[in-house]
């Protein structure tokens, strides 16, 4: 018997189309088995809150061990897990190619689409899930769903935590009247001066930014466009990781297709595809190919994608960056999201603020606590505040001008901890990192990037 963590682990396509796949029965003799090993190693303590509900369980059994826990508690277990995926890659001395092969994010997956498949899920969860419907709905609208959904508002905040079961206190994503792909109709010029000029690129526009963050995917675009690179926008639909967090891989599988379908010839015509949010990198370049691995627009996708940070370093080690970059106005504390993380890619939000010059970066690797749509509901929000605490306490000592990080949920949670911790310092401002990198060559928050401009502090969160 091997210890483990001596070779890099791989993971098993997901079963999903196999009836045993949801029956219950094997599932909990599986989550015994799991159970039992992670009770014996504890190595995950610190993780999400599924390790030390799993452990508190096991020491307050009247044996102290899983075989006097009652089955029916190992739903709370589930129930806490995220699918960060942190466990799997970064802790875990089991994943395979060990023989004891955890894995137990998809153990977690599995039992929610054995639920699914019951009927168990809420339907209040589930429509939060469906976020092309939402963003579109609640674009035309507005300047009304953020002042619905404005943290603070006592008339609809409550109501909203009755009927949808969405924390009072959660701080929640904007909508845009104008959505990302609405922009990207007005198209930057390109540089043809610039060291990577020549390369193409597609830009994934993902749910989040279309909807809630267009700034994000205008300044990536400007950036590339300044580096000399010809850039498309697309979005053929969401990739589906919201429903992947309630264990509808159909739909996942679905979405995949036609995704991948889309990009075919995009990839076939000379151009990369960038995908805006590691959540979303993550589900074309990892989790797709295990849902669907004999699809061969999938595979090829997955071949072809890049995260948006990873791309951007790329150009740097490679051909070399535009001249122009200046110092930003204070630090930034770089939060390094566990979707980007779990791509296995190293620190690259890290590696691309770095090549701002004069300005103090100090990266934080731990996980917010926010966890998607799970950390926004009210069963769920304190708990994510509290896993969430250690990251907030190192941004506060570290004092940054700025919180960055590639999951704009994540890095909205952080200064909403450090609210929390009642600093003497003023709170941050929260940015993507692609953000800050565009301010430093003189973005103006337009399509393009001016040379002359300086750099200078902006708020990037201002309202839509």
């Amino acid at each position: 018997m091997s210890e483990g963590s001596l070779e890099a682990p791989i993971r098993h396509p997901l079963d999903w189309e196999n009836p045993d796949f949801y029956d219950m029965e094997k599932i909990e003799t599986e989550l015994h088995r799991v159970f039992d090993i992670c009770h014996g190693c504890r190595r995950c303590f610190n993780l999400c809150d599924s390790f030390p509900t799993l452990f508190d369980m096991v020491d307050e059994a009247p044996t102290q061990e899983l075989d006097s826990v009652d089955p029916k508690e190992f739903k709370k277990v589930v129930d806490g897990c995220t699918l960060c995926d942190m466990c799997f890659l970064t802790k875990c001395p089991y994943v395979p190619p060990h023989e004891f092969n955890l894995d137990f994010p998809h153990l977690m997956l599995r039992y929610r689409a054995a639920e699914l498949k019951q009927g168990v899920v809420h339907t209040a969860v589930r429509q939060l899930t469906e976020t092309d419907r939402n963003g579109a709905l609640a674009g035309l609208v507005a300047p009304l769903a953020n002042f619905a959904s404005k943290r603070g508002n006592s008339l609809t905040r409550p109501l909203l935590e009755s009927i949808a079961g969405i924390a009072q206190d959660a701080e929640l994503p904007k909508f845009y009247f104008k959505t990302f792909e609405e922009r990207a109709l007005e198209t930057p010029p390109v540089n043809k001066a610039a060291p990577a000029y020549g390369r193409k690129a597609v830009l994934y526009a993902t749910c989040f930014v279309n909807f809630n963050n267009p700034d994000i995917g205008t300044a990536a675009r400007a950036i590339l466009a300044y580096n000399g690179v010809e850039t498309v926008v697309e979005y053929p639909g969401c990739c589906g990781m919201p429903q992947l967090e309630q264990g509808d891989i159909a739909e996942v599988a679905s979405k995949a297709k036609l995704v991948a379908g889309e990009f075919r010839r995009w990839i076939e015509a000379g151009y990369e595809i960038i995908a805006l949010i590691p959540s979303c990198a993550l589900m074309l370049k990892f989790e797709w190919p295990l849902i669907l691995p004999n699809d061969p627009d999938v595979k090829f996708l997955a071949e072809h994608t890049s995260d948006l940070s990873e791309y951007i370093v790329g150009i740097a080690k490679k051909e070399g960056l535009t001249p122009g970059l200046r110092p930003l106005s204070g630090p930034v504390t770089v939060h390094i999201a566990c979707h980007a993380r779990a791509q296995n890619m190293g620190q690259k939000a890290a590696e691309l603020l770095r090549l701002i010059p004069q300005t103090k970066i100090d990266v934080i690797e731990r996980c917010s606590g926010h966890g998607g749509s799970w950390g926004v509901m009210k069963e769920n929000f304190e708990t994510a505040i509290k896993i969430g605490l250690p990251a907030a306490r190192q941004a506060v000592k570290n004092a940054p001008t700025f919180v960055a990080s590639e999951c704009p949920l994540a890095g909205v949670h952080i200064v909403q901890g450090m609210e929390r911790l009642k600093s003497e310092n003023p709170l941050p401002t929260q940015a993507h990192p692609v953000e800050l990198f565009a301010l430093a060559y003189g973005w103006d928050r337009s399509n393009r990037i001016s040379p002359n401009a300086s750099a200078f502090l902006v708020d990037v969160t201002a309202e839509a």
